[in-house]
Order: C-alpha cells, then structure tokens, then sequence
C-alpha cells in the first residue's frame, strides 16, 4: 500500500459504505475518505467504520457532507445516483443519473483534479462517456468499474461447476455491463485447457449449451441478488477495492472495465468493457486483444446498444 495514497468513496449508501469497508479491511489505500450529501447517514458510516478500524490494518477513515473532504484524492469511486424502480427504463435511469454525475464530476474535479475516477453508478458504461466529455481528463482517467464483477461471476459459476479454484479459471465477461454483455470463450481456459477440451474427474466437460446457460445465469445474477435482498453491495465493494489496489499500486494488472474507446477495436466514443491495463495512468485498453468473428460482432452489437442510449440522453 503506498503511504501517501487517498480514496474517496461518492455515496454513502450500500454500494459505497461497501466499497469503503472493502478498501479498509483490504488496505487498499491509506486514507480513505467516504462523501455524501447526506450528513447524518454519512456521519454513522463513517463512525461505524472507524470503531473497527482497529482491526484492519493501518488505513484511516474520515468523511462528511462536504465535497472539500474529497480533495487531493487520488483515485475517486463514484456509487452515488438513483436505483432503478420497478416499472423504469433503462433510460429513464439514465437519465435521473447523469443529471447527478453532472452535477458531481465539476465539484469533484474542482478539489481532486489529478484523481482517477471510478464510475460504479449504473449505468456506469453510458453514465462514463458523460463524465468523461465533461471532465477534460486525458483518456483512460475515467473509466467504469464495468464487467470486472461480471467476470469474477463467470469465473465463480465455472469453477463451481468444474470442481477447481477460481484462481484456475481464466474467462472474461466484456462489452456492456449489462444486457448485451457476453464471456469470451474463444479464449476461456480452466488452467491452461480450452474451457471445451475441459474434463473432470468423471469425465465431463462444457458443451456449447451449458456454456450458453452459465452466460445466462452470469447476466442475471443481479437481479437474482436484487429480488432477494434489493441490492447487491459486498461483490461490487471488493471488486472495487481491487480496482483502486490496481491505480494506486501502479500494478499494470489486467482487469476487464470501461474507459471511452477511441477506436480500440474498432469502435470509437463508447465506454465499453474490454481487458484493460490499470495503473496510475487510470485504464489503458489492449488493442491485442483476441475475440473471433462472433466475439467481434457482439462487442460491436454492445457499442451501439450503448451508443443508442447515449444519444436518447442528448435528445
């Protein structure tokens, strides 16, 4: 953990008081500071957290209803903005959202202007494109937390179904967090076997079907989540606080999220999940990046199912 190192959690609600309990208990930053408009709710997560800090290690918590308590941050996680109510569209959420990123992301800057900023709030894809046109950063500073949580399901799904560590799997989920996502099998591996010439113990294997069912089931596990206990919270707050360990640690580690695409795989003013390199530069996308023809052809499906909504948010 660097020694000078500074997170700002944006939300006290469930995401982001779990993003900020991640980050403490896994040290990931050396401060950690969690801001919210509301004060009193701000104030006893943050109590609450500092009571147990004790016992995680040696980062600090403070916080507040003051966006001053984000200054000279140097990476900003971003979970505030509306739930989707039943019986709302995609867009209309959208909408609701980006009029708070908008307002956000110049206050945010103002204090923290050398930050990497995490777009968590959904939908994060669409919601990144926004604020990375209005925050004049160099690309890749803004980037969305994206399927790297999908792709930590998938690999958990395959896992349990193969019998082996999650360590062991390697498979991505990329394109939209959200509907139009998708793994990449053609280059999925359990160790170093083609996740189709896989075989356990008993000698079974994936078939293309059940392949298809788990992406399925990777898709629509939010919701799953959701309909049981109307959110989910502690998945996204340690896939998070691995991002932020990435960024402030300078690990050049690979991790599926979604800064602005500028023509990376030949698509240009989407923020799009692709395998990305995160440092203290923020998210960098690897133009060399396999996908097969029908990879190739859903990740541009994904663009413009995303490019759609970005342009019914700008009338």
């Amino acid at each position: 953990m660097s020694g000078t190192s500074k997170l700002t959690v944006v939300g006290a609600g469930a995401v982001g008081s779990s993003v900020a309990y991640a980050a403490l208990i896994r040290e990931s930053a050396r401060d950690i500071a969690l801001y919210d408009i509301a004060p009193e709710k701000t104030e006893a997560e943050v109590l609450d957290l500092a009571h147990g800090s004790f016992f995680a290690g040696s980062s600090q918590i403070t916080g507040g209803s003051d966006i001053a308590v984000a200054a000279d941050s140097d990476i900003v996680v971003i979970t505030a903005g509306a739930k989707q109510r039943p019986g709302q569209t995609r867009l209309e959420l959208a909408a609701t959202n980006a009029r708070i990123m908008g307002t956000l992301m110049p206050q945010l800057i103002d204090v923290a202007p050398d930050a990497v900023y995490v777009i968590v709030t959904n939908p994060c894809d669409v919601l990144t494109l926004l604020a990375d046109e209005s925050s004049g950063l160099p690309a890749g500073r803004v980037f969305a937390s994206g399927t790297a949580l999908d792709s930590s399901r998938l690999r958990w799904e395959i896992a349990r179904r193969a019998g082996v560590s999650t360590s062991s799997v390697h498979a991505q989920i990329v394109g939209e967090h959200g509907d139009s996502e998708f793994p990449v099998w053609s280059t999925a591996t359990i160790g170093t076997v083609p996740i189709l010439e896989w075989r356990g113990e008993d000698g079974t294997g994936f078939d293309r079907a059940e392949l298809e069912r788990i992406a399925v089931d990777v898709r629509d596990a939010a919701y799953t989540v959701i309909r049981g206990k109307g959110a989910t919270n502690y998945a996204i707050g340690l896939s998070s606080a691995r991002i932020v360990e990435a960024v402030l640690r300078d690990e050049h580690a690979i991790l599926p999220v979604a800064p602005v695409l500028r023509g990376e795989h030949g698509i240009d003013g989407v923020a799009l999940s692709v395998p990305c390199v995160l440092g203290r530069h923020g998210a960098r996308p690897i133009a060399g990046t396999p996908f097969d023809a029908e990879e190739r052809a859903a990740l541009q499906r994904s663009a413009e199912s995303l490019r759609a909504v970005a342009a019914g948010l700008r009338g």
